[in-house]
Order: structure tokens, then sequence, then C-alpha cells
């Protein structure tokens, strides 16, 4: 199929396309007349790479997990080890998340005279405790 065709069934860009050939993502196509010519397989690889990336897998990730990837291999090992991976970095996510929610809702509140008093009643990093603790 052309590219164009490719990009539509997927509902994307032309560009997105050439990009993910680009990245390594999808592999080159054969070309007839100067066109590139998609293999039928081609749209579900990009709709993978979509859906992965839609999920917020980064584009460097989904091409470790595609590489090497074929039609008739076991995706299951690959997705466990790469969802693993992920949900230690959501988890990360979650709680600089949540501390950053009870520092804006302590700004919020905040009636502080001056700078000075602000930073010493908020509930400072751990590192930015140790920050500030060093003599000058």
């Amino acid at each position: 199929m052309k590219i164009g065709e490719l990009a539509a069934r997927a509902g994307l860009n032309a560009s997105a396309i050439r990009y993910y050939e680009k990245m390594g993502l999808l592999d080159p196509p054969h070309r007839t007349g100067g066109q590139r010519r998609y293999p039928s397989d081609a749209l579900d690889r990009v709709l993978l790479i979509r859906f992965a990336s839609e999920m917020g897998f980064t584009l460097g990730e989904i091409k470790l997990f595609l590489h090497g990837l074929r039609d008739n291999s076991p995706v299951g090992p690959r997705w466990k080890k790469l969802a693993h991976r992920k949900i230690g970095e959501i988890n990360d996510t979650i709680q600089r998340s949540l501390r950053l929610k009870f520092l804006l809702q302590h700004l919020l509140q905040c009636r502080c005279a001056s700078l000075q008093i602000c930073v010493q009643r908020l509930s400072l990093s751990p590192n930015l405790r140790q920050i500030a603790r060093r003599p000058k």
C-alpha cells in the first residue's frame, strides 16, 4: 500500500510514517516508480507504535520493544519487561505529582510576609533541606 493509504488507515499524517522510518521503527519499504510501497503488516506495526506512544512510551522504548520482532514472535515477554520498567517510572511520576500537589495546596494558603519565611515553612525535599543547611 502507498504511504498515503497507510497513513490514512492508521489515522496519521504521511510525515509521521516517514518519521517512523527515519527513527528505525518501520523497515524501509520497497519502492515502485519512486513511491513507497508498504506490506499489509506495516499497518499493524504502525498501529502498535501509535498505541504505545499514546500510552506514554517514548519512541526509543518502542524501538527497543520492536527491535528484531517478527510477526510470529511472542510479544508477551517483551511487554512484561517493558511494563515493569514503565510501572516504576509511573510510580515515580505519581510521587512527584503528589508532592507538587501538596506544595501547590500549601502555596494557595500562603500568607507569608516574605520569601525567606515562606521557604522556611515549606516542606522541602530532603535534597533541598540538605543544601539549605550547608554552611556558606
